[in-house]
This record gives C-alpha cells, sequence and structure tokens, in this order.
C-alpha cells in the first residue's frame, strides 16, 4: 500500500507562515486584498471563487469579487484589469481562464502588472520561470505539485520525472520548477506514442490529463511516487483524479489523493502570493 502524500498538511504550514506575515501586516494597517475577475456563471468557477472567500475569511484576507458579463469585449476587460492595477486597495488579482472565445486571451495575460500577478499568467512572469528566476508568482497548480514534493522530501536532483501536460499553464512551467532541482524531466501529453512505457520507467509521475482514472497499474511500478494534479467527475459522478487510486495505491510507492492532494494546496499558495503581493506594496 503506498504512502500517501496528503496536501493538508503542506498547506497547514503555508497558512501558518501566512497568518505570522498577516498580523504584521495589521500592525502597519495593512490588509491583503484578493480581487476575483470572474466572466459569466461558470459552476466550476462560482465553486472555485467560494472555495477561496472560505479561505480567505478564515486567515484574515479580504476577497473582492469583480463579476463580469460574459459577452464583455475584450477592451471593457482591458480596461478593468487596468483599473486594479491602479488600484492600491487590491493585492493581488485572480482572473479565472479560460476566458471566452471572443477575448483576446494574450492581451488581457500581458494586461495584468507582475507585482499582482498572483497566479502567474503574465508572459513576464513565465519568463522568469524559464530563467531559472523563481522570485516572482509562479502559477499556483504546478507550484503546489512541488511544494507536495519538497515538504515529503522526495529527492529530485538526478531523478527522471514524467510531467503528462504541456500546457503553459502547468506542465511548461513545473518543467522549469523541476530542472531547477536537477531533475530530468520529460514532457508527454495525450498523443505521445508508448506512454505507458515512459511513465512507468520513471521515478516521478505528475498526471494533469483531466480523465478521471485514465491511468491504471500499467503506467506505474511498485517505486513510482504518483502526483495527480488531474481532477473531474467519473462514470459515477464523483470527484476523480487521473489515476484509478484503489488500483494504483496498491502498486506504487507514494501517491497524492483526490480529493485533498495538490488541489487543497493550490489555494494556499494562491492566497500566500496574495500576502506576498500586500507586503510589497
Amino acid at each position: 500500500m503506498a504512502e500517501v502524500l496528503k496536501g493538508n498538511v503542506v498547506a497547514a504550514q503555508i497558512k501558518e507562515k501566512m497568518a505570522k506575515d498577516i498580523e504584521e501586516l495589521a500592525k502597519l494597517g495593512k490588509v491583503p486584498t484578493l480581487g476575483i475577475v470572474r466572466l459569466g456563471d461558470n459552476p466550476d468557477d462560482i465553486s472555485y471563487e467560494r472555495s477561496i472567500i472560505k479561505n480567505c475569511d478564515k486567515i484574515g484576507i479580504e476577497a473582492k469579487v469583480f463579476e463580469q458579463d460574459v459577452n464583455m469585449t475584450t477592451e471593457e476587460l482591458l480596461s478593468l484589469m487596468g483599473e486594479l492595477n491602479e488600484d492600491n486597495s487590491i493585492s493581488g488579482v485572480l482572473l479565472f481562464r479560460p476566458l471566452p472565445k471572443h477575448i483576446d486571451e494574450a492581451k488581457v495575460r500581458e494586461s495584468l502588472v507582475p507585482s499582482k500577478d498572483v497566479d502567474g499568467m503574465n508572459p513576464v512572469t513565465l519568463a522568469k520561470i524559464f530563467e531559472g528566476d523563481l522570485s516572482g508568482f509562479a502559477p499556483c497548480t504546478p507550484k503546489a505539485a512541488m511544494e507536495i514534493l519538497l515538504y515529503n522530501n522526495i529527492e529530485l536532483e538526478g531523478k527522471n520525472v514524467v510531467v503528462v501536460n504541456r500546457s503553459m499553464v502547468l506542465g511548461k512551467p513545473l518543467t522549469m520548477m523541476l530542472l531547477n532541482e536537477n531533475a530530468t524531466v520529460t514532457i508527454c501529453h495525450s498523443r505521445t506514442k508508448n506512454l505507458p512505457e515512459i511513465t512507468k520507467n520513471a521515478d516521478v509521475v505528475v498526471t494533469a490529463l483531466g480523465r478521471a482514472k485514465f491511468f491504471d497499474e500499467k503506467y506505474f511500478n511498485e517505486n513510482s511516487i504518483c502526483i495527480d494534479v488531474g481532477v473531474s467527475l467519473d462514470e459515477e459522478g464523483k470527484l476523480s483524479g487521473d489515476i484509478d487510486y484503489p488500483v494504483v495505491s496498491e502498486l506504487v510507492s507514494k501517491i497524492t489523493p483526490v480529493p485533498g492532494g495538490v488541489g487543497s494546496v493550490t489555494t494556499s499558495i494562491l492566497l500566500s502570493h496574495v500576502v506576498e503581493a500586500c507586503k510589497k506594496m
């Protein structure tokens, strides 16, 4: 039976540091404030928004929601982002993506100043990561995966790590973070040939396809360390990761659960970025 790498213990450590920082900021009359920009009423966005607000309330961070019409134009959204850039009461900004297809997402990503880019979407922020500079705000999900690995003292130097995702939101920035730890990284995706063979020979496998229970025991070996980032609904309508957890957890060495794994750390990372942004204002 695998060792379960739970996210709540990692999140608790992050929150403990945040609480101390928020206390110090309060002495200076500062309140970390997150501006949440949401277009339309996508149920997934609303669910995540409620979770963020709940966590903000618990730790002493203020959240302001800027709900916008899903049909707003690129120019209107750029104008809003400009206002948030100039608003000194807003420490950081989270924009729910993907945006509607009629919006020029590239322009919008470029419009947010890096100092408030707490989810790492601005190309300038991403460029720093690709240069090995981790001083900015990295995208929260890949950073959460890294925090779980580091918290559990999982040796990455010289290890073979497979990342099954090639997006700029997860796969590519995570690869850069892993390289910074001297891991040897292979990026795979939905069209990779011989995927089971590649993942089975890796020391660490990070899955993020968004296909419930896609990865079964043929993708891993008894020493595999599995970081499951995928979140979707299975055939029974239950929340599931990419990995068939009941089956794979009986085989591998270490595994993150879904829920209760990477996702539970992601929100804490986001809020820690808001606090850090506030400290710099």
